[in-house]
């Protein structure tokens, strides 16, 4: 495995696993890799430092699966804390995100669904708008 430094076009810097450098360019060749941040697809390796193994007798063991999954479970808590002073607009989102940043409408927190497109849209024109790292179900699809 290799992990490279990837930047799309609006200088989102994300790190990415594959399996050879071959594997990277055959990705980038077709097409497949997009930022996580904003969905662009105009990837590029980034500046790298050169990652150069310590001894043997002096490596870090990898964090242990339950601090990973301790993590994991923070941010979502995190999110779902964020959430809650937030109110669903689901796939008026795009809308209502532009209507408060245009003044139309009253700024406050809102989290909703938007396509790919939508979202380009919206960071081009400077809509302060960020990805759920987590997954959200829309409220009418809970018991």
């Amino acid at each position: 495995m290799i992990v490279f430094d990837l930047r799309c076009g609006l200088d989102h810097v994300f790190e990415a696993w594959f399996a050879s450098s071959a594997a990277y360019d055959a990705q980038a060749a077709a097409g497949l890799l997009a930022c996580p941040m904003c969905g662009d697809t105009a990837i590029a390796k980034a500046l790298m430092a050169p990652s150069i193994p310590a001894k043997s007798n002096r490596r870090a063991d990898p964090p242990p699966a339950a601090a990973i999954k301790a993590a994991l479970r923070e941010i979502a808590a995190d999110q779902a804390r964020t959430l809650a002073t937030s109110s669903w607009v689901g796939s008026d989102f795009a809308t209502r995100a532009r209507a408060m940043h245009d003044g139309d409408e009253v700024v406050r927190p809102i989290h909703g669904q938007a396509s790919l497109a939508e979202a380009k849209a919206l960071v081009a024109d400077g809509v302060p708008v960020a990805p759920l790292l987590c997954p959200v179900v829309p409220p009418e699809k809970t018991n």
